[in-house]
């Protein structure tokens, strides 16, 4: 593992690159590498596959850029770098197009929400890196608008999200798509098991190279927990965002909070902009670039700018919402405390959320500091709260069971405190012959079960028995221009099980739905 002193103490003169690829990265101010570039580049300048582990911000693209645009340079062939974001793929690629332009290499980018037609014609000029996102790249396949076959280099970026945000498919059928023989680069935040599979199954003998242990959170930015009730948080923002003057990103865990948030940001008097997955590819490329032009002063997201977006300079990191996946809050964070720079991340988080802190502090391995700001109101979390359920989701266990054996009675599910034997209610059948009896109340409040031969066999039902009440013109809602309903499931009864009308009726039946 790298340290801080002997990283400081390498230079890119250093590394194993030609003379011309020094000049260029002199040339853009790039005098000292970072500790995954000091230990990637050696080993992918040799031809062998790499798998990089290393947080956020620490130059990941130059580590898998440099050696593939010089090994490119040398011999034939064409790169492919998958991520797993549109912004992502468009700042890849301007990177790799700057260093590469001055070496007369072309680049192209394919991302979803851009002009199919131009991005053919691309394709067309015979790139030599092609920087794309799954889902688009698997478009073109299908269209025969692109062959994989002369790919030498394969980099998978941020592997670990695009799992993350379903990717898994698309992955299998690239990886199958693309030679064999290749040269493959993994550079991933975690390494999570599907990770080692992928490793296992299309890389060869890879060496693993891990500069920071995985969920290590940056250094240099310094964090701060506040605990605050939902309704309050508007007006804590309010105060936060008064006391920095900086540039201040934003975390919202939903879309429709982001858009509520930046209206309220804008009408506290702040320019401020909202980057989230119901924004055009245009609109989102016109807020980050605002964002890093100083037009917008705050800018509110989701997770969908936690990874790999580099803006420099921002000043303060909220998260407004804590993150879904703990691993995502030290990406947020990663945002601020760039490039040497000091960094401040503050999050809020309700009196119920116990469990989402301690999963957070138990990934970067330190307590958070929770807030002691004068004039704030002092919040606890609750006493004896744990950390052995999710604070939303599951349903926790609410006391003891009672009694012992199959007439146990748990009262927190009021199902079985009713005698269902499972999750759902029981159906109603009625019975014949013995009257139901009324159970006695118990010790918990919920009555006892009696005993199943208490009650008598159900009779059957009668082949002429109605149906269900199913609709057989289903839910009907708003009428289109030709009287059809529009947008809603219809159900409707299609044969009975039964074949024989004669023997008793089970009540069954099979249904098709349409559109």
């Amino acid at each position: 593992m790298v340290n801080a002193t002997e990283a400081q103490s390498v230079s890119f003169d250093d590394l194993p690159l030609a003379p011309q690829m020094k000049e260029i990265l002199r040339s853009y101010k790039f005098v000292t590498p970072t500790p995954i570039q000091i230990k990637a580049i050696p080993v992918a300048m040799t031809g062998g596959d790499v798998i990089g582990i290393a947080q956020t911000g620490t130059g990941k693209t130059l580590a898998f850029g440099l050696p593939m645009i010089e090994r490119l340079a040398r011999h034939k062939g064409r790169g492919l770098v998958i991520l797993p974001t549109r912004e992502l793929a468009l700042q890849v690629e301007e990177e790799l197009n700057k260093l590469g332009s001055k070496l007369g290499m072309k680049t192209v980018v394919l991302i979803g929400g851009a002009n199919m037609g131009k991005q053919i014609r691309d394709l067309k000029a015979k790139p030599h890196v092609i920087v794309c996102t799954p889902g688009r790249l698997i478009d073109h396949m299908e269209q025969k608008t692109l062959s994989l076959a002369d790919v030498k280099i394969l980099v998978l970026d941020e592997a670990d999200r695009m799992l993350d945000m379903g990717f898994a498919p698309q992955l299998a059928r690239i990886m199958t798509a693309v030679p064999k023989d290749r040269q493959t680069l993994l550079f991933s935040a975690t390494m999570p098991q599907d990770i080692v599979t992928i490793a296992n199954k299309h890389m060869k003998t890879p060496v693993r190279i891990e500069v920071a242990q995985q969920g290590t959170a940056s250094e240099r930015v310094s964090q701060e927990l506040i605990i605050v009730h939902k309704a309050e948080k508007l007006s804590l923002l309010k105060t936060i965002l008064s006391e920095y003057k900086g540039t201040i990103l934003v975390f919202s865990r939903t879309k429709h909070g982001a858009k509520k948030i930046c209206a309220a940001v804008k009408v506290m008097g702040h320019t401020s902009a909202e980057l989230h997955a119901n924004k055009s590819l245009s609109q989102r490329r016109e807020a980050l670039e605002g964002f890093k032009i100083g037009r917008y002063r705050v800018l509110i997201a989701t997770d969908i700018a936690a990874r790999g977006i580099d803006v420099k300079g921002i000043e303060l990191v909220i998260n407004y919402d804590l993150p879904d996946a703990s691993e995502d809050y030290v990406h947020r964070i990663g945002r601020t405390g760039r490039a040497g720079k000091e960094g401040k991340a503050i999050s809020f988080a309700t009196p119920d959320q116990t469990t989402d802190v301690r999963s957070i502090e138990r990934l970067i391995r330190m307590k958070l500091p929770v807030s002691k700001r004068t004039g704030l109101t002092r919040i606890e979390f609750p006493a004896g709260s744990d950390d052995r359920y999710p604070s939303h989701g599951a349903r926790p266990f609410s006391g003891p069971r009672a009694g012992s054996g199959s007439s146990a009675i748990k009262p927190y599910s009021k199902y079985r405190a009713q005698g269902s034997s499972s999750s759902r209610p029981a159906a109603r059948t009625p019975y014949v012959g013995k009257s139901y009896p009324v159970p006695a109340p118990s010790a918990f409040g919920a009555p006892k079960v009696a005993s199943t031969s208490e009650y008598s066999t159900p009779a059957p039902r009668p082949a002429t028995s109605s149906r269900p009440p199913f609709k057989k013109d289903g839910f009907k809602g708003r009428s289109g221009a030709k009287g059809k309903a529009r947008g809603f499931r219809k159900y409707e009864p299609a044969e009975r099980f039964d074949k024989d009308d004669s023997a008793p009726a089970t009540g069954q039946y099979s249904f098709k739905t349409t559109i």
